[in-house]
């Protein structure tokens, strides 16, 4: 049997000897040290003095954002949930506290349901087919052809065209006399010119179009960039076992960008409900004939920044309505979005 050896009281037990090689043991004091150095609290100076961290100097760094988040959007929306009690004037001047009127009469107005359903309408329409065209453009566009780097190039030119410019363009090419009109009629596919530009319904859908052509290069980026995520193997493996192109887009390709799709889906909805310069281009500052296209946006201009009839008070609470729709969308999409990662 072997005999064990018990140590004094207060006496520290032989440690055994360190393998070749292997760093040598600190020793108790040395750890606190170390400890003490990575701990919160003073910190000397070269010449040995105790350097206190505020609490404050994070929020010090922080500042600058702070201050313009708050004066960039938390005020103005403050200032708007403010105004939409009141009859203020575009032009300022006294404005008298009105309860719930704006929002009453806001409720009983056929030009604010009218400007609604655009809104709706554009983004109804857009929104899907945002979110399935820039995919087709990126799964086309992703692989490394010989002279592919132009085509990606041109279907994202149109992304830093201004959208002034490019309302201007489509106007030329939409107008009676225009591009296409004239192109159809000289191929006697038509008789007589499409009012791509008189028509309320062609306004509308014009306006889409162009938003369309627009973002298209834009979310094209995106699903570039999901798609170098989802792995090849996937594609190899479903390819040997007798998969076609279309059932691994489908059953590969969209579930693997599942959470991109619901990112544009939401960042097209959120555009699409804001809708303005598209509306204004094609339909010019009436919002199209007799303003039968104008959206949210538009109709707030119209009713609450006008200098001779307008009230401030009113569009202000149109502008609260837009918000709430917009934040409805946004909450829905979240909720998708959870739903589909579950």
């Amino acid at each position: 049997m072997t005999a064990v050896r018990t140590m004094p009281d207060g006496e520290a037990p032989p440690t055994a000897p360190a393998a070749p090689g292997a760093p040598a043991p600190q020793s108790p004091g040395r750890m606190r040290r170390a400890l003490k150095a990575v701990t919160p609290g003073p910190t000397p100076d070269a010449g040995g003095a105790a350097i206190y961290r505020r609490w404050w100097l994070p929020w010090l760094w922080m500042l600058p954002a702070i201050v313009g988040a708050a004066a960039f959007g938390v005020f103005p929306f403050l200032n708007t949930l403010v105004l939409s009690f009141t009859d203020a004037k575009p032009l300022g001047g006294a404005a008298g506290f009105v309860g719930l009127d704006n929002y009453t009469r806001m409720l009983g107005d056929s030009d604010f349901w009218l400007a609604t359903r655009n809104s709706v309408l554009y983004a109804v329409i857009v929104v899907p087919l945002m979110v399935i065209l820039p995919l087709f453009l990126a799964v086309l566009v992703e692989k490394n052809l010989p002279g592919i780097g132009f085509f990606r190039s041109a279907f994202y030119t149109p992304v830093l065209a201004s959208s002034v410019v490019v309302g201007l363009s489509w106007q030329w090419l939409l107008a009676d006399q225009g591009l296409v009109n004239t192109w159809l009629e000289k191929t006697h596919i038509i008789k007589g010119a499409i009012p791509f530009l008189s028509d309320s319904w062609l306004i509308l859908l014009s306006a889409m179009g162009l938003t369309l052509w627009k973002g298209l290069g834009w979310y094209m980026i995106f699903y570039l960039a999901a798609l170098g995520n989802v792995p090849k193997e996937l594609h190899e493996a479903a390819s040997v076992d007798g998969a076609g192109a279309v059932r691994r887009f489908w059953h590969i390709t969209v579930p693997g960008v599942r959470t991109s799709m619901m990112l544009v889906g939401t960042l097209t909805g959120i555009g699409s409900l804001r809708v303005f310069t598209e509306i204004y281009m094609l339909g010019g500052s009436t919002g199209g004939p007799g303003g039968a296209d104008r959206t949210l946006p538009f109709y707030i201009r119209d009713v609450g920044l006008d200098p001779l009839s307008g009230n401030a008070g009113y569009g202000a609470a149109v502008s609260v309505a837009l918000f709430v729709l917009t934040l409805g969308l946004t909450l829905l999409a979240q909720r998708l979005t959870k739903e589909n990662e579950s």
